[in-house]
């Protein structure tokens, strides 16, 4: 039985955030295509800490431009619609549907329709430079 060594290991006390203490107005990430409201939630959880965890707003029209990722990364989306790029393949998704992005691809992803897309974005923390 190995779980009693696991209590050995002390971890950081738990953290509860309120999205609406991390939320900010601004023009989206990567082209500033419209604006967006951006909950940065995991920010607001003390290192260490290994993981992202966000939620973007993107308002009618607005869209988090292509660039290249680090890592692997995970847009999914709870309201609105949006066509998700990943090295120039399109996809659409709609709420309760997720897409898994690889560490070396170019993505993106814009609202269409008539309401905002909503969508959680996940990924891990970027290493710190060696000193």
């Amino acid at each position: 039985m190995f779980w009693p060594l696991l209590l050995l290991v002390q971890a950081p006390p738990m953290v509860v955030i309120d999205e609406v203490d991390t939320e900010v107005r601004e023009a989206p990430p990567h082209g500033a295509i419209g604006m967006s409201t951006a909950f940065r939630i995991s920010d607001a959880a003390p290192q260490p800490r290994t993981m992202e965890f966000r939620r973007r707003v993107l308002d009618v029209g607005a869209a988090i431009g292509e660039h290249p990722i680090a890592h692997d990364e995970v847009y999914y989306v709870t309201s609105g619609r949006g066509i998700v790029t990943s090295d120039g393949v399109e996809a659409e998704l709609t709420p309760g549907m997720a897409a898994y992005l690889y560490d070396g691809a170019v993505v993106g992803i814009r609202q269409v329709g008539d309401e905002p897309l909503s969508i959680i974005i996940a990924y891990p923390v970027a290493p710190k430079p060696a000193e």
